[in-house]
């Protein structure tokens, strides 16, 4: 499948910029798969404004793929998404699955996804740990060969790799590369990322997405100037592809609006660019960053656990959960910033979520 067989209407939603939150997994207490659960929260992204999820990556958890669950998890998602009736009507989605492992591995789930009806993957490098680049380009070429990809710069303290704007470069080159979501939570590897985009010419195909938890706002704000044979080429990243937003979603909705129309009108407002540090703060307990990032899993789960979406905050791995103080952390940012959270909304609706 090329991106060019994608329909219209669903690629024009990634190329504008959308909320597409990196789905949870809603487990038990005995760790297997709460179907009403999981359903409830594709649900609330698509009432919250999403324009599509990102199933099967690091938020749902890798280890779905060693349970037997991939393909249950993404089937699901996607089959919700096609039937529920959305608040305000049927809109255009965007669906994004994860792809992981070796070449042989990314290659099998990238049908798996493309049969059930997902628009791209989003490639995971991690298993290609040693790799050269030139290893790393044929791997990401096999797998454009069955689906479009979405790129995935994961930052090394959740498993990611190193990867120079040379690799950005031709791998933007390849022709069913639709997107990048850039989440090195690293601001010199986040320009490599970019740099890479306009050397390659491919800044009108391949739309940049953040996945920089820590830099959300500044990053959809900012316009990004590199010379390309003695003429500047500007591009800006669209939207974001986050763990972040796989809570609050709502307000994640309104604020990538506000970014949108700032950029529109060609100047942000002081009170925008104030609330990069207040999404920062609130990624800081999210993702647990006091514990280079052991509970940012967990702490996702913990602000749904609070809405009533889930159960409680189990991982796949028993060893996964909250770290000491990231319960009052949570506690603490939601209570400073109550304009960041969605908690009104989440109580509206949430009876009909579950149902």
């Amino acid at each position: 499948m090329k991106w060019t067989d994608l329909p219209a209407d669903s690629l024009a939603v990634l190329r504008r910029g959308a909320v597409i939150p990196a789905h949870l997994l809603a487990l038990d207490a005995g760790r297997r798969l709460d179907t009403r659960r999981q359903r409830a929260m594709t649900r609330y992204y698509l009432d919250a404004g999403a324009g599509g999820v990102a199933v099967g990556v690091h938020s749902t958890q890798f280890a779905i793929r060693d349970v037997g669950l991939y393909e249950p998890v993404l089937e699901l998602a996607m089959r919700t998404a096609q039937e529920w009736e959305p608040i305000g009507g049927r809109r255009p989605l965007f669906m994004v699955a994860g792809l992981a492992g070796r070449t042989e591995q990314a290659v099998r789930e990238a049908g798996i996804a493309r049969g059930l009806g997902y628009h791209a993957g989003l490639l995971s490098l991690a298993a290609m740990k040693g790799a050269s680049e030139d290893e790393l380009i044929a791997h990401c070429s096999a797998v454009a060969a069955v689906m479009p990809v979405v790129g995935f710069y994961l930052q090394p303290a959740v498993g990611g790799i190193h990867l120079p704007a040379s690799f950005w470069r031709r791998f933007a080159e390849i022709d069913n590369v639709v997107a990048i979501k850039m989440a090195p939570f690293h601001r010199y590897r986040t320009l490599d990322v970019i740099r890479g985009v306009v050397a390659a010419q491919a800044e009108e195909r391949v739309t940049l997405y953040t996945g920089n938890d820590d830099h959300i706002v500044m990053d959809l704000l900012a316009p990004f100037t590199f010379m390309r044979e003695g003429v500047p080429v500007t591009v800006r990243i669209r939207g974001g592809l986050l763990g972040h937003w796989s809570v609050w979603t709502r307000a994640a909705v309104q604020l990538l609006d506000r970014i949108h129309a700032a950029v529109a009108e060609g100047s942000a407002p002081l009170e925008l660019l104030a609330l990069d540090s207040q999404v920062t703060d609130c990624n800081a307990a999210l993702f647990d960053v006091a514990h280079d990032f052991h509970g940012c899993i967990a702490g996702c789960h913990e602000i749904l656990r609070r809405q009533g979406l889930l159960e409680g905050t189990w991982c796949l791995d028993p060893h996964e959960g909250l770290s000491p103080g990231q319960a009052a952390e949570l506690s603490r940012v939601q209570a400073d910033y109550p304009h960041l959270t969605d908690d009104a909304f989440v109580r509206e609706n949430r009876e009909r979520w579950l149902a």
